[in-house]
């Protein structure tokens, strides 16, 4: 998080990491990489090669495990993608079942999707700007009612006020 005072403070923020299981089959790899190659070409060699198969699954593992979803005052940031909340129509969290079956069959494929496989759970964002191509992002959150609840206080909140007046 960054101290700069420019920054809107966030209300919600969650990074979408690797889970440890999947560090634990990445270490069960390199390992039997090191044991193969090393039996076969010399512990050197098997040295050699773990080193660079090591880095390769940390150079993949890292930068997927980066995203960071943020709610503050302008906006909703999911990983590089913004989205102003004059652009939000409102969040929906889904449970597990709801958000398999919004990525399956009811799928639009039109969506901006932030899926991780390790996550089940996940909140439809609805995106109100018809300029946009996107009807609605699909994000997964760890957290996907308290990012749902965040996301809809901040959209009612960034709507003009005769559009609240008139819903009254």
């Amino acid at each position: 998080m960054s101290s700069d005072p420019r920054q809107p403070a966030p209300v919600f923020q969650e990074r979408l990491s690797v889970p440890l299981r999947w560090w634990l089959v990445a270490l069960s790899f390199v390992i039997s990489v090191f044991v193969a190659v090393a039996f076969y070409l010399g512990p050197g060699n098997g040295l050699i090669l773990t080193a660079a198969c090591a880095a390769i699954v940390v150079a993949v593992l890292v930068p997927y495990g980066s995203r960071t979803i943020t709610v503050d005052d302008e906006a909703l940031t999911v990983g590089p993608h913004r989205i102003e909340w004059a652009w939000v129509g409102g969040a929906k969290a889904l449970d597990a079942a709801a958000a398999r079956h919004r990525l399956g069959p009811d799928a639009d494929v039109r969506a901006h999707l932030v899926v991780r496989p390790y996550i089940p759970e996940g909140v439809e964002v609805t995106v109100v700007d018809i300029a946009d191509p996107h009807p609605y992002w699909f994000v997964n959150s760890r957290r996907a009612a308290e990012l749902a609840d965040a996301i809809n206080a901040r959209a009612v909140a960034s709507l003009p006020a005769e559009t609240t007046d008139a819903e009254s």
